[in-house]
């Protein structure tokens, strides 16, 4: 495999990562090697990236893109580690060989950084020496991360064959410069002409995040939650459009999908990002209505106001004739004044998206008697009788009932009686 790095350094990468498997000791031994320096002090990076003492603005940290891959190469061929990463700020980059930093005075070593985020350590003719573990290593103010792979340099007869193709290919490279001026490729760093601001999604429905970027070549775009890189799976989808736009699906939405969402776009130029914040509403819990208090059965003097009153409750809130029950659940109906064609059953609905519920009472009007002012009445001595208290209301109760308990009931009046008189009766 083949590529150009930079001006004129081609590249011969020799890659069997998908045959070529480290064993588990070799495994280990990196791993070991890279939590060791993710927590211990390291020389300052030699590449020209600078942090400010106090960050500004939002930070993430770095993450790799692509990680390095374990490299099998013959002796005296040129051989790249590469990787690629973003963050922000941009993070600076370490490099080690077998845990040892390897340094700008090193003229053996190349290292190499592009605007896309890609960093690669280039070695122009692979020794013997050359043969161990490379790591590398991104750290900006947010946080540090790592990743290492392993090259093998191959000594044999294989080597006679090799050389002279790559001796070929530097050949080829001089003429061209010797011919005339090399084409310069043009490129242009990612711009973001659609970006979404802060957003509010409702859980267990779909959210999509959609933007459109401009570059050349056609940038590579990378979605982030609280500094964490979102990969597809039942949750996120990643779609392009015919017409260029990027979208992060979502669905559906869980609570834990809330935080701060960061998109990176990356090409050989450079990079470019945009944040936002997206906030989940919980999901709302649905209830039927039901009536806490029904309508109740009255009856009502012609001419007197009536109120027909119940009290509601449901989520959402219930729904009666097309208008929003109030929050409190109570719902009257006023009728005033009453005559007698209002008298009937009346019935109130509720309803909301979970269910409808009904409630019916009677309303009765009762006619009013025509009352005129009483004329006083006449007061006979009391007797000291049981019903003597009853008398006050024009009534000769004593008259109206048995003298004894077993006699029939007679109606008769007495003048001998105590009894009140009124004209009217």
């Amino acid at each position: 495999a083949s590529r150009s790095l930079g001006p004129n350094i081609p590249a011969h990468v020799f890659n069997y990562d998908e045959a070529y498997k480290v064993s588990n000791f070799e495994q280990r031994l990196m791993s070991e090697i890279e939590f060791r320096l993710e927590r211990t002090p390291v020389e300052e990076s030699d590449d020209e990236v600078h942090h400010d003492a106090v960050p500004t603005g939002r930070c993430i940290a770095p993450v790799f893109d692509k990680k390095l891959k374990n490299f099998r190469a013959m002796e005296g061929v040129p051989v790249t580690l590469s990787c690629k990463l973003v963050g922000i700020p941009i993070p600076k980059v370490y490099w080690f060989k077998d845990g040892k930093q390897i340094l700008q005075k090193n003229v053996h070593y190349k290292k190499i950084r592009e605007g896309d985020g890609t960093c690669a350590l280039h070695i122009d003719c692979t020794t013997n020496d050359d043969d161990g573990n490379y790591t590398v290593m991104a750290a900006n103010p947010q946080g540090r991360i790592s990743c290492s792979g392993h090259l093998i340099v191959q000594t044999g007869a294989s080597r006679n064959r090799m050389t002279p193709i790559h001796s070929q290919r530097v050949k080829t490279r001089i003429q061209e410069v010797e011919d005339g001026e090399p084409s310069q490729e043009r490129f242009f760093q990612p711009h973001f002409l659609q970006a979404p601001g802060d957003m509010v999604a409702h859980e267990g429905r779909l959210c999509r995040l959609d933007c459109k970027v401009s570059g050349l070549p056609n940038p590579e775009l990378m979605w982030l939650v609280n500094g964490k890189p979102i990969y597809p799976d039942i949750f996120h989808r990643m779609l392009v459009r015919e017409n260029g736009v990027h979208s992060l699906v979502i669905d559906p939405v869980v609570q834990n999908h809330a935080g701060v969402y960061t998109c990176i776009a990356s090409n050989k130029a450079g990079q470019s990002s945009f944040c936002l914040d997206l906030k989940v509403l919980e999901k709302e819990v649905k209830h039927p209505p039901h009536f806490v208090e029904k309508l109740q059965n009255c009856g009502i003097p012609e001419g007197n106001p009536a109120r027909l009153e119940c009290r509601v409750s449901g989520m959402p809130p219930p729904m009666g004739h097309e208008s929003p029950v109030y929050a409190t659940g109570y719902v009257c109906l006023l009728v005033q004044p009453t005559r007698k064609e209002d008298a009937g059953w009346y019935t109130v609905s509720a309803k909301n998206e979970a269910g409808i519920v009904s409630c019916t009472s009677r309303l009765d009007i009762y006619a009013q008697w025509h009352q005129s002012i009483p004329t006083p009445m006449k007061t006979a001595p009391r007797t000291g009788s049981r019903y003597a208290a009853l008398t006050g209301q024009g009534l000769d109760i004593k008259s109206a009932f048995p003298s004894t308990e077993s006699g029939p009931i007679l109606f008769s009046s007495s003048p001998r009686e105590s009894q009140l008189e009124s004209d009217e009766l």
